[in-house]
């Protein structure tokens, strides 16, 4: 008698489990993580930074992997911070070939066409001070990684129509955001995110 209430319990035990994992929502998963890192994702809405394009970088011949113009995401410091400025460098790896170069032209890793339009500041680039205390008031730059060698080419295939010029963008990002402010900077941050 006791081996059949074992068969019969262990069965529906393993049951409810499964329907618990499929039922198992994002809800859940951010009461779990407030417990765990205390911080939840409940009414959570991260600042949303816009995609600015470096106008006069096109002149400079400092464009993505398809010639579309480079950009970044730049969210002004304030007080204490005003004078600060924290730079991530948007990581993604290289393409290694002609082949994976072209295909990464038609990616937000090769064109500014297909970068998100805004992205959400949060962890390093938030602007809460209980999440970001370190840098939550500096100025705050994303700069987006669009020329397939991690900012440093400056050569082109015009047989595949690529443009590896990420040594120009860094040169023309840099002086864009000097004239917005960096040139009076009292500490600059770099940093790659890969």
């Amino acid at each position: 008698m006791k081996l059949l209430w074992v068969w019969v319990v262990l069965p529906f035990a393993f049951a409810q489990l499964v329907t618990a994992f499929f039922d198992f929502n994002e809800t859940e998963l951010s009461l779990i993580e407030s417990l765990e890192y205390g911080v939840s994702k409940i009414n959570y809405n991260p600042l949303m930074v816009g995609l600015t394009l470096i106008h006069t970088a096109g002149a400079k011949g400092a464009v993505c992997l398809d010639g579309t113009l480079p950009g970044y995401h730049w969210h002004r410091g304030y007080g204490s911070g005003a004078h600060s400025w924290l730079i991530q460098l948007e990581g993604g790896g290289w393409c290694n070939n002609i082949r994976t170069c072209v295909y990464r032209k038609k990616t937000r890793r090769g064109s500014s066409t297909y970068m998100e339009k805004q992205i959400p500041f949060t962890g390093i680039l938030s602007e809460k001070a209980e999440e970001n205390p370190d840098f939550f008031n500096w100025n705050r730059v994303k700069l987006r990684y669009c020329d397939g060698a991690s900012f440093t080419g400056d050569s082109e295939n015009k047989g595949a129509q690529l443009q590896f010029r990420g040594q120009r963008i860094w040169l023309a990002a840099m002086e864009d955001l000097m004239s917005k402010g960096m040139r009076y900077a009292n500490q600059v941050c770099f940093y790659l995110r890969l």
